[in-house]
């Protein structure tokens, strides 16, 4: 398997607090890593620093050159606002493929057919038509994993997948990230919910 990330001694701050002191770890292809902690440990601040979007104030991230940006999907924490989106499931899902794009969007037979693939694989075809603004909440969860693994090849990092999901969709959201796992993709995913 190869390598994709090694961490070493990698600390973050996030208002000037650190929050992630000497973290050391590496991540292979397939692999299933959780990270637990309370709110406000510095979970997301994490996922943020691995996608890049933060720098660490101290050690180092080596990224595999197989991980180029487009290879990963993130799926971020919702926020009331996510909620209320005026697009349907298979817009949404399709936006996934814009980080391959730049600044023109025009979607190419490829990227539409790699969104019906992830809307046929988790079972998102009789929602697809729909406004996303009209979905449970479960479901809404299940379509912005569609569009994380819609933009990934192979990558996934969730951030709190389930929170505010009862607990059956939890367990099944659980199992269907587990089974993608199982499926080659690999997972990091940060919670409180242990």
């Amino acid at each position: 398997m190869k390598r994709l990330l090694t961490l070493e001694g990698v600390s973050f701050a996030y208002d000037r607090r650190l929050v992630v002191e000497n973290l050391s770890f590496s991540l292979d292809e397939g692999d299933y890593l959780a990270i637990i902690g309370e709110n406000g440990s510095g979970k997301t601040t994490l996922l943020l620093g691995l996608l890049g979007l933060k720098e660490p104030v101290g050690g180092s991230i080596v990224r595999s050159p197989a991980l180029k940006a487009h290879r990963i999907g993130y799926l971020p924490q919702q926020v009331p606002e996510q909620r209320d989106f005026p697009a349907t499931v298979r817009e949404i899902v399709l936006s996934g493929r814009l980080n391959r794009h730049g600044l023109i969007s025009f979607y190419s037979s490829r990227d539409r057919q790699a969104a019906d693939d992830v809307i046929k694989r988790l079972a998102l075809e009789d929602l697809q038509n729909r406004s996303f603004r009209e979905l449970s909440v479960g479901q809404r969860q299940r379509v912005l994993l569609a569009r994380a693994l819609t933009a990934a090849q192979g990558f996934l990092l969730l951030d709190e997948p389930v929170a505010g999901l009862d607990p059956i969709v939890s367990h099944e959201f659980y199992r269907l990230i587990r089974e993608l796992n199982r499926s080659g993709v690999t997972v990091i995913m940060v919670s409180h919910d242990i």
